[in-house]
């Protein structure tokens, strides 16, 4: 070896696809491992200021579970920005109208605030049911 430190770049990152079933699984934990993936803390490559991450295809998001009271008692924000323009809404009606934004919020609380954490958050693909459109990346399932 000649002593240098490899360093990755997304130039020359093997990037997989991988299919997640959220059914029955803790929305935390489930967000904690996707998120890991997404930034590719799981590849011996793995660089903090380079986008080492595969893509994560979220199926059955309105099936993950919330423990305890959270369910009735956690509320999710959105601020228009304008005066007067906070938004409240509970986690049972997020889970019934929009569930693939309860686990993207989740996720996103975990990835890095930055130009990053962004672009990893684009490889992130939620449906809230069993279909979703990218059989063609041939996506292995990936048990959590």
């Amino acid at each position: 070896m000649n002593g240098k430190t490899y360093m990755a770049n997304e130039s020359n990152v093997d990037r997989k696809w991988y299919l997640v079933d959220g059914e029955d699984k803790i929305l935390g934990r489930l967000a904690s491992e996707i998120a890991s993936r997404l930034r590719g803390k799981h590849k011996p490559v793995f660089t903090p200021h380079a986008d080492t991450g595969d893509f994560i295809v979220v199926i059955n998001a309105g099936k993950v579970r919330l423990t305890g009271r959270k369910t009735d008692q956690k509320v999710y924000y959105h601020y228009s920005g304008y005066i007067g323009g906070m938004k409240e809404t509970g986690a049972r009606k997020m889970l019934a109208d929009k569930p693939e934004e309860i686990i993207r919020q989740a996720v996103k609380g975990m990835l890095p605030k930055n130009s990053l954490g962004r672009r990893q958050l684009k490889k992130l693909k939620i449906y809230a049911g069993p279909e979703h459109p990218h059989e063609a990346q041939q996506p292995e399932s990936l048990n959590i």
